[in-house]
């Protein structure tokens, strides 16, 4: 009974997400509420429901000040000079531009927004390639390449897996460092070859990156080198362990603040105006932590898992994590974000965990692919769309011409994650 009604609801999630009959946050309320109700659990539920939302604060605080920190970091101008510095060493070589679109991403990405990648690089970077007469496809997969193996603590794939099971995104990252360095050398040796294969044009004079008034307003060039240094202990201390990483966020943002805008007035105008990124994220993922606390406290995800096992040898359960890895950069073709994340996964962790598997491997063979390095081209992401209309090319042209390299990507990871031991064979 309750593996059936487990399934029942996570089906029903899955259905109500994809088909966008309703909101993630309503589905992850009313779903458990309604599954609480039928298997008659009644108000009891809710105590289920609080540990659920208990587990996941502390990857709720993190995102929100994350996101608040990256975002008043980005007003202050921490990014700009890093613009002018990769524009200025490219020049006029194909190969140069194409590999400093990768690394211009690498950088901005660190904010762990992939719109908000595109916004800055792809109209900095675009210009250049006009000039030189460069396919403005590669300027796409240049950009999709870096955004997508450049998966951080902060980034929604990596919370989402931490929240749906119930681990620190730090523990699931860390060991995926040497992984992720991996991806990074297979994009920029990738954007070498792009760029070798292209054919530029002779110009005397290159473009150059300008800013709008209003951004001008909000910059502070003269703070650069304490905001570069404070982003760099703030990261340190965080993946090092030192403090917990909401602890790290808080501080650094309230530095960053008081530094940047001493004004009270201008401090609430900065943060007011990443707030809602900042929440709506936060709210999912609130609404998540019900969701996967009535799952696991009521018995219906172990009851799944059990009744999923029975039919499975045990030396099966430890292939999972990479056959997941090698099908999860296609299965973001399938599932959003969050059906996948909260949905999907839980269900396949357990079956893991009840094979003799770690479930934190299944998080990290997740983020080989589902939404990374799948993101960029899938259909169910509006950053996919923003990425081909950025560039000027059409959808499908940016999806034939991305996706080999993008899944290559997630290939290359995955065997990495074998060679360096974060999953077995």
């Amino acid at each position: 009974m309750l593996a059936l009604l487990g399934i029942a609801a996570i089906l029903t999630l899955i259905g109500l997400i994809l088909s966008n009959r309703c909101s993630p946050i309503v589905a992850l309320v009313l779903v458990p509420a309604g599954a609480a109700l039928i298997g008659g659990f009644g108000f009891g539920a809710t105590k289920f429901m609080v540990a659920g939302l208990t587990s996941i604060a502390p990857v709720v605080a993190m995102f929100i000040f994350a996101i608040l920190y990256f975002g008043v970091m980005t007003d202050a101008g921490l990014i700009d000079p890093l613009i002018r510095i990769v524009l200025r060493i490219v020049g006029r070589h194909p190969k140069r531009v194409v590999m400093g679109t990768a690394l211009l991403a690498l950088l901005v990405h660190l904010d762990g927004s992939g719109a908000v990648c595109f916004l800055v690089v792809i109209p900095a970077m675009l210009p250049l390639y006009q000039v030189l007469g460069l396919d403005r496809r590669v300027l796409a997969c240049a950009a999709s390449m870096a955004a997508g193996v450049n998966f951080l603590p902060w980034t929604g794939p990596t919370l989402r897996a931490a929240a749906a099971l119930h681990l620190s995104a730090i523990s699931i990252f860390r060991p995926m460092i040497g992984v992720q360095l991996v991806g990074i050398a297979f994009v920029m040796a990738v954007c070498w070859w792009l760029g070798r294969k292209a054919s530029a044009t002779e110009v005397t004079e290159l473009p150059s990156h300008t800013l709008t008034a209003a951004e001008q307003t909000l910059r502070r060039p003269g703070r650069f080198w304490f905001n570069l240094a404070l982003t760099l202990a703030v990261i340190g201390t965080m993946i090092t362990g030192v403090v917990p990483p909401a602890i790290a966020f808080m501080v650094g943002l309230a530095l960053a603040l008081v530094i940047n805008y001493p004004k009270p007035a201008d401090q609430r105008v900065r943060l007011e105006a990443h707030a809602r990124a900042a929440l709506t994220m936060a709210g999912i993922l609130l609404a998540a932590g019900v969701f996967s606390g009535l799952m696991s406290g009521s018995g219906m995800l172990n009851a799944i898992a059990v009744a999923a096992t029975s039919h499975l040898p045990r030396a099966g359960g430890a292939h999972i994590p990479v056959v997941l890895a090698i099908l999860s950069m296609p299965l973001s073709m399938l599932f959003d974000p969050d059906s996948f994340y909260f949905g999907v996964l839980p269900v396949l962790a357990a079956v893991h965990r009840n094979l003799g598997g770690e479930p934190i491997q299944v998080a990290q063979a997740a983020l080989i692919g589902q939404m990374t390095t799948g993101f960029p081209i899938s259909p169910l992401t509006p950053a996919s769309f923003l990425v081909a209309g950025l560039s000027g090319v059409d959808y499908s042209a940016h999806q034939r011409f991305s996706a080999p390299w993008l899944f290559a990507a997630s290939l290359v990871m995955t065997v990495a994650a074998l060679a360096f031991r974060v999953f077995p064979l």
